[in-house]
C-alpha cells in the first residue's frame, strides 16, 4: 500500500568532485572535546547569504583558495539557464522507475537494479534521459520511507552502476528506508548529455529531483510520499544543497556529507585548476564562459552559498575533522551561511577523514536519527 502526496519538484545540481570520531553537533568550528551540543541556525537575523568569510581562528585548516565573498550581484529575470536558479526555473517531471534485475537479497531488503526517466522541460526545449540507479528495497509491505543517494565525483569513464555509497544504501534499508541511488547521466548505463560539463553539471542536480519524481510517480514500490530526504556525499553534497535550492519543497530534509564548497570557484581550484587530466575540460569551460577570476559572476551564479536563503528543509551538515579533500573549513563556512539565512541547519563533526572509517556507523546512526526527527 502506497500513498500519494503532490509535492513540488524542480530542480538539482551538483558541484565539481568528489571515526570513533567524537559525535557532537556544532555549527561553528569544530573542536576537540568529545561533549554533544547542538545547535539550529532558524532564528538568525537576515544578512547576506553569500557575504562569508572563510577563515576562522580555530585549530582547524584554513580554506585553501579562498575568495572574496562580496555578495551576489542583483539577478535578471529570467535567470540564466545555466546557473542554480535557472535550473529552478526549469519543469521537472521524474517518472518510470522501473526495476530490473535483483542484484542482491538479504533478510532485511532486497536490491534491485532500475532505470528512471529524467525528464525537464528547458528555454531550448525538452530534454529526456534515461538514468540507471540501484534501488534498496525493505522487506514488508510498507509504506516505506525513501532516501535519494547522490554520490561523489568518480570519473564516469569508469563509474559503474551503484558505486560510491553502497555502505550508506545497505545501511539505510536494513533500517527500514527505500535508498535509490542514483548514477546521473554520463555515468553507468545512463544516458549521455554531451553538454553535460559545460553546463556546469547541473544535470546531476536535474537527475536527482527527478529520481524524488520518479519514486513518488511509481506504483512498483510502496513509497511514502510524504517522507523522503536527500543524502550526498562529496560532490554529491553540493548536488544536495543546488537540488534544494532549485527545487524548495521537494523533500522533508537532507544530510550532505563531507560535501565540497559551496563556492564552485573554490571546487575549481582545488580539484580542476591544475590536474593535468583536466586540461581538455579546463579549455573548454575557459572558451566557453572564462575561468572565476575571468567571469566571476557566472561562477558565483553556479554556486549554493548565495542562494541558500530559499532553501526550507531542514539541513545535517556531516563532516570530518581530518578531511584532506573537502576541508573543514568549507563546511564551516557553508554553515555559516545556512545559519545567517535562518536555515535550520547543524554542524556535525567527527574525528574522521573524507572518507568515513572508524566514525561511518556513529555518523550513520545520526543521519538515521537526523531523518526521524524530521518524520522521515
Amino acid at each position: 500500500m502506497r500513498h500519494h502526496h503532490a509535492a513540488a519538484a524542480l530542480v538539482l545540481v551538483v558541484a565539481l568532485s568528489s571515526c570513533s570520531g567524537a559525535d557532537e553537533a556544532e555549527t561553528d568550528a569544530p573542536r576537540p572535546a568529545a561533549t554533544s551540543t547542538s545547535s539550529t541556525g532558524a532564528s538568525a537575523s537576515p544578512s547576506d547569504p553569500a557575504a562569508d568569510p572563510t577563515t576562522d581562528p580555530t585549530t582547524e585548516p584554513t580554506d585553501p583558495g579562498a575568495e572574496p565573498d562580496d555578495g551576489p550581484a542583483p539577478e535578471v529575470e529570467p535567470a540564466p539557464e545555466v546557473s542554480v536558479l535557472g535550473l529552478g526555473e526549469q519543469r521537472h517531471r521524474g517518472d518510470r522507475l522501473r526495476l530490473g534485475a535483483v542484484r542482491e537479497e538479504t533478510a532485511a531488503y532486497t536490491s534491485y537494479d532500475v532505470t528512471y526517466r529524467s525528464r525537464s522541460s528547458t528555454r531550448t526545449g525538452p530534454e529526456s534521459f534515461t538514468i540507471s540507479g540501484v534501488l534498496n528495497v525493505p522487506k514488508g509491505r510498507g509504506p516505506f520511507p525513501a532516501v535519494v543517494l547522490a554520490h561523489g565525483y568518480i570519473d564516469p569513464a569508469v563509474y559503474v552502476r551503484g558505486q560510491g555509497m553502497t555502505r550508506e544504501r545497505g545501511y539505510l534499508a536494513s533500517r527500514g528506508y527505500l535508498a535509490l541511488h542514483v548514477d546521473y547521466r554520463n555515468h553507468a548505463e545512463s544516458s549521455d548529455d554531451p553538454d553535460y560539463q559545460l553546463r556546469m553539471r547541473l544535470g546531476y542536480s536535474a537527475d536527482v529531483i527527478n529520481a524524488v519524481n520518479a519514486l513518488r510517480a511509481t506504483d512498483d514500490v510502496p513509497v511514502a510520499d510524504d517522507r523522503i530526504a536527500l543524502f550526498g556525499r562529496s560532490m554529491g553534497g553540493g548536488v544536495v544543497l543546488k537540488t534544494l535550492i532549485a527545487a524548495p519543497g521537494l523533500v522533508q530534509a537532507a544530510a550532505p556529507w563531507a560535501s565540497v564548497s559551496s563556492l564552485e570557484a573554490q571546487n575549481f581550484d582545488q580539484f580542476q585548476r591544475d590536474d593535468p587530466a583536466d586540461d581538455p575540460r579546463t579549455r573548454a569551460l575557459a572558451e566557453r564562459w572564462g575561468l572565476p577570476e575571468d567571469n566571476p559572476r557566472l561562477w558565483r551564479r553556479n554556486s549554493s552559498r548565495p542562494y541558500v536563503d530559499r532553501i526550507t528543509e531542514p539541513v545535517l551538515l556531516v563532516h570530518g575533522r581530518f578531511d584532506d579533500t573537502c576541508p573543514p573549513g568549507w563546511a564551516r563556512a557553508t554553515q555559516r551561511a545556512l545559519r545567517s539565512a535562518g536555515v535550520d541547519s547543524r554542524l556535525q563533526w567527527y574525528d574522521d577523514g573524507h572518507a568515513f572509517g572508524p566514525a561511518f556507523t556513529a555518523a550513520m546512526d545520526r543521519t538515521i536519527a537526523f531523518f526521524r526527527a524530521q518524520g522521515v
